[in-house]
């Protein structure tokens, strides 16, 4: 009995109609995808998007603690969550002393994502049960 083609091997077919983007563009997709798939990942991203009260055109920091300490999460977990973040660039770190403070250092993605989630918000209050 033949075998079914894959959805991704019958994307991969030279007639298909479907718009193919380079492979290492599905490559970082995928991976920012997989970051970002985590629900305190994500609760991260938001929180570090909060506005910089003191001053609004500064960019907003947070310790690792605090960012731990406002989720719920153990230092460890959160500071792996902020390791994967790190390693995709979506956050950067910064010490001072002790002390390491985490801003968000991809606005532009981070952004994009943030509008996507809102409008996921909206999508799911707007469906009927």
């Amino acid at each position: 009995m033949p075998r079914k083609k894959t959805a991704a091997a019958r994307l991969n077919q030279p007639h298909s109609s479907i718009p193919r983007r380079p492979p290492e563009l599905d490559i970082f997709v995928d991976r920012f995808l997989s970051t970002v798939c985590d629900t305190s990942r994500r609760y991260i991203l938001e929180l570090l998007a909060e506005p910089n009260e003191k001053d609004p055109s500064a960019p907003y920091e947070r310790r690792s603690g605090e960012i731990a300490e406002e989720l719920g999460l153990s230092s460890a977990t959160t500071s792996e969550h902020l390791h994967q973040l790190a390693d995709f660039h979506l956050v950067t770190a910064r010490k001072q002393g002790t002390a390491v403070y985490y801003r968000l250092s991809n606005h532009m993605l981070v952004q994009a994502f943030l509008d996507l989630l809102r409008a996921l918000d909206r999508q799911c209050l707007e469906e009927p049960s």
